[in-house]
Formats: structure tokens, C-alpha cells, sequence
């Protein structure tokens, strides 16, 4: 399978926040010195612009910090407020990730506003489904779970913590540190479903540029892999989502959403 670039898509920052797909950890800054401390917001939204995670209706499940060390569990140290959901102050150099899983939340959408969202994420296989099983004017009933990972970089010292697997059920991981690449670069990520490269998978890449940001809509290949060009410095974010038949009682489909997010300078 040749992989395919189908989109790039410029969007505004106004853009209004139809559906908050898009779960991600977002710092200040990306590049630390040991000693200080990075505030974390735990966001949701579109286009890579949104506005903070209300964890009032959502709850954090696991929330670990990876290094050359062992992970450390911040599962406690989670703030229940509007932005500054975390603080860690770093200890040694490297390339840190920090993960975070959501439990299940639930969502009902007409069918129609289904089925335009089906189409939106790549989910053609559920589509189709749907289709087949003359459901397509029926609404939805939607278990969904979400996994982010934000990589940063403390003083000048390199590891390869960036591409551990962290065992999330669904995970995309670099094939090369972002730290160590520039402008002009291409770099190449590996989706996981389950421990097992996933193939076919839709991935947007988002990048911010100034005030707007950018998409690319990538199917990965058959080895889950996918190859992008660092066209500029900034935020960028790796995205994708998996729909499969609802496991619990009480929904007809679960999706496990997930995003990589890390700065290039």
C-alpha cells in the first residue's frame, strides 16, 4: 500500500469547536533546564486549539512519568482546576514522556451527525458497517476512552525514552527524537492496536504556525508506520482514533482516542 497524503488543510484559530474530538497535553514550553518546573493543561478541542478539560465529568485513570529512570506514578498530583493541571519540577537531562489515560465517558449523536463524524476520522470501517446493517438513520451510543503522551526535552542530553512502548492500548510512537531534528526534517511514527502495528490507520498530523494551524491526513502502511516533513518550528501533535463494538452494556461502540505531542525548535 502506497501511503497517502489526502489532506493539507489550513485552519483559523476562530474556528468554532463543533465536536471536541482531540485530547492532548499541552506545556508551555517544550525545552527545560533541571530544576524547573513545567506546568501542564490538560486540553480538548479541534485543530489543535481548544479549551481545558473539565474534570468534573472526566477522570484521570493513570498518569505517568517516563525517563531514564524509573516511571513515576503523578496519578495524585493531578489538579482539579481550569489550566496548571499538572506541575513536575525535573531532576536529571533527557527526553521525558509523560502519559495519561481517561476513563470511559459516554456521548449519544443522532445519526447523521454519526455517520458525518465516521467519515471526518477515517472510521469507514464502522461506516460500512452501519451501511450494511441498514442502521445508518439510527443514533449512537458511544463508550470513549483517551490516551496522550507529551514528549519534552531537559537540558542536552539525549535517550531513547521517546520510543519506549508504554503499553497504552492504543499508541503512536516516534521512530526518532523530535529534539534531535529540525525544520526540513522528515520524521517517521508507528501506530500501535494492541501491541501489534496497525495498518490502514487515518493519523492527522496537527502543527501551529504563528496563529493558525495546519493538518495532514496520513493513512499509515501496513506496518502502521507514517512519514511527515517538519515544516516548521513549533507545537506539533500526532492524532488517531479506533472505533470497535461496544465491550460493556449500555453503548453500541467504544473509541480509544489517542495523540503525541512534542516541540521542534
Amino acid at each position: 500500500m502506497q501511503r497517502k497524503l489526502l489532506t493539507t488543510a489550513l485552519i483559523l484559530l476562530g474556528t468554532t469547536l463543533a465536536q471536541s474530538h482531540e485530547f492532548w497535553l499541552q506545556p508551555r514550553k517544550f525545552r527545560y533546564a533541571v530544576g524547573e518546573t513545567m506546568k501542564v493543561d490538560f486540553m480538548v478541542g479541534e485543530n489543535f486549539t481548544g479549551e481545558f478539560w473539565d474534570l468534573q465529568r472526566h477522570k484521570v485513570e493513570k498518569l505517568e512519568f517516563h525517563s531514564v529512570a524509573q516511571p513515576k506514578n503523578l496519578l495524585n498530583e493531578v489538579k482539579n482546576s481550569k489550566g496548571s493541571n499538572l506541575s513536575y519540577t525535573f531532576e536529571r537531562e533527557g527526553t521525558d514522556v509523560l502519559v495519561l489515560e481517561s476513563n470511559f465517558a459516554y456521548i449519544g449523536l443522532e445519526g447523521e451527525k454519526f455517520n458525518a463524524y465516521l467519515k471526518e476520522d477515517g472510521l469507514d470501517y464502522i461506516l460500512d458497517s452501519r451501511t450494511k446493517d441498514g442502521k445508518l438513520n439510527e443514533p449512537s451510543r458511544e463508550n470513549y476512552k483517551r490516551y496522550a503522551k507529551l514528549i519534552v526535552q531537559v537540558g542536552n542530553k539525549f535517550d531513547d525514552t521517546f520510543r519506549k512502548k508504554i503499553g497504552l492500548r492504543y499508541e503512536i510512537i516516534p521512530l526518532a527524537n523530535p529534539y534531535a531534528m529540525k525544520s526540513g526534517d522528515y520524521l517517521e511514527c508507528q501506530v500501535f492496536w494492541e501491541g501489534k502495528p496497525a495498518p490502514h490507520a487515518l493519523v492527522k498530523v496537527w502543527n501551529f504556525v504563528g496563529h493558525r494551524s495546519f493538518l495532514q491526513n496520513i493513512y499509515s502502511e501496513d506496518d502502521g508506520t507514517i512519514k511527515f516533513p517538519i515544516s516548521s518550528p513549533g507545537p506539533w501533535m500526532v492524532s488517531s482514533v479506533r472505533m470497535i463494538p461496544s465491550e460493556k452494556d449500555g453503548a453500541d461502540y467504544q473509541s480509544l482516542w489517542t495523540s503525541l505531542v512534542f516541540g521542534i525548535e
